[in-house]
């Protein structure tokens, strides 16, 4: 099977959930021995230099860059106050890339051709015009949903207004355009749910996000240490902004005014000037980390305390899959089918994160098993090789219609 791959970010470093899902697949696809080409935007937010790719960053039979300014600017935003376009959608709309996809389409024919989020639809109309290939929509999120809960939150009136008119003007778009695509790739059966609630008709295959079984490997030595935390996400990402800071104003003093040495570690991509800047005791700012899964490994617990967002969260299940104890809310926990007390620790007000954290003190010989549990878990569910596999045998049964 041929696939192109179109990309609105690099893929790699592997520093946020949507490049490790998209990484991990087309990884596993190459496996089953379907060839896959990428073409990807190299934004300003996101950009890396290809000459620093390592030799086993192989998988891809070709891999097409361009340059894409997506950058928020604020002029666009207020002009499109007065536009019925969507400017979340706007922002990665590209002549040159445009540009470069009719010449892929025009030079090479695929079965496939996989969009990697909603903000690449506004290519299909040219898909359409040089391709027969299946056009198929992985859907890592349900867009709208993310802000509809990040305005919801936002205390701000005019600031919650705001992205409230975004967010309707990016609603109207994802929904408009739901059955342009031939086959949905939701990450979650939560999300296909939805989007079938919402009037999408055509093919549907849940494609969670895998693990490499053999890149995970679980130091448990750390259960025997004072306790600590790990935080790590993309920080220039507003949802897990939101949540860090809803953890350390509302929950962080009451914990170590209790537990002492208790220790915040805080990880992650494009972290922000201010973030450097705060000022809790015992957290430590760590800005972007070699490994994730190294600093990851270092604490026993990881705490993901999202309050919006939507689809699945990868930094969930590579925690999970490195032994670590979890600590989420049910909004982070979102089409992951992991329970309280077994794989998880599970809390959605400041109070329950706190009794969580007692939990963990007063039961701290039960956490290596909780680890283990969560560890097992994902290896049984969200095994890399068979999740590929399926998407791709729902592609061939599309292709044989």
């Amino acid at each position: 099977m041929k696939i192109l791959q179109l990309t609105k970010k690099f893929p790699y470093p592997l520093k946020d959930g949507e490049v490790i899902a998209i990484t991990n697949l087309s990884k596993a696809f190459r496996d089953l021995g379907s060839e896959v080409t990428l073409l990807s935007m190299n934004t300003k937010k996101h950009f890396f230099n290809l000459d620093e790719l390592p030799a086993d960053f192989d998988y891809y039979k070709a891999i097409h860059c361009v340059e894409v300014d997506s950058d928020l600017k604020v002029t666009d935003a207020f002009l499109n106050l007065f536009s019925s376009e969507s400017y979340h959608i706007q922002r990665f709309v590209s002549e040159a890339f445009e540009a470069k996809l009719q010449k892929i389409l025009q030079q090479e024919t695929f079965d496939v051709i996989q969009l990697e989020t909603l903000y690449l639809a506004p290519y299909i109309p040219t898909i359409r015009k040089y391709s027969n290939a299946i056009v198929a929509m992985r859907a890592h999120n349900v867009e709208h949903e993310i802000w509809e809960r990040i305005a919801k939150n936002t205390p701000l009136k005019l600031k919650k207004w705001y992205l409230q008119h975004l967010t309707g003007k990016l609603k109207r778009y994802e929904l408009d355009h739901l059955n342009d695509y031939d086959i949905l790739v939701p990450i979650t059966e939560r999300d296909a749910e939805q989007f079938r609630a919402f009037g999408y008709k055509n093919g549907a295959q849940v494609t969670p996000i895998g693990v490499d079984q053999n890149v995970y490997e679980p130091d448990y030595s750390a259960y025997h240490d004072e306790l600590s935390i790990s935080f790590i996400g993309s920080l220039d990402w507003m949802p897990n902004q939101e949540g860090m800071q809803w953890f350390l104003n509302e929950i962080w003093n009451k914990a170590i005014e209790k537990y002492p040495k208790l220790s915040l570690h805080i990880a992650g991509r494009n972290t922000p000037e201010w973030v450097y800047q705060l000022d809790f005791p015992n957290v430590h700012i760590h800005g972007e980390v070699p490994s994730a899964s190294e600093f990851v490994n270092q604490h026993p617990l990881t705490v993901v305390p999202l309050l919006s967002g939507s689809g699945m969260r990868a930094k969930i299940i590579e925690g999970m899959a490195l032994g670590r104890v979890v600590l989420t809310t049910s909004v982070g926990l979102e089409g992951i089918d992991a329970e309280h007390g077994k794989e998880v620790l599970l809390a959605d007000t400041a109070e329950d994160f706190l009794k969580v954290i007692d939990y963990c003190y007063e039961h701290q010989f039960l956490l290596p098993q909780i680890g283990l549990n969560a560890h097992r878990f994902v290896n049984e569910r969200y095994d890399n090789i068979q999740i590929a596999k399926a998407l791709a045998e729902a592609y061939q049964a599309h292709l044989e219609k």
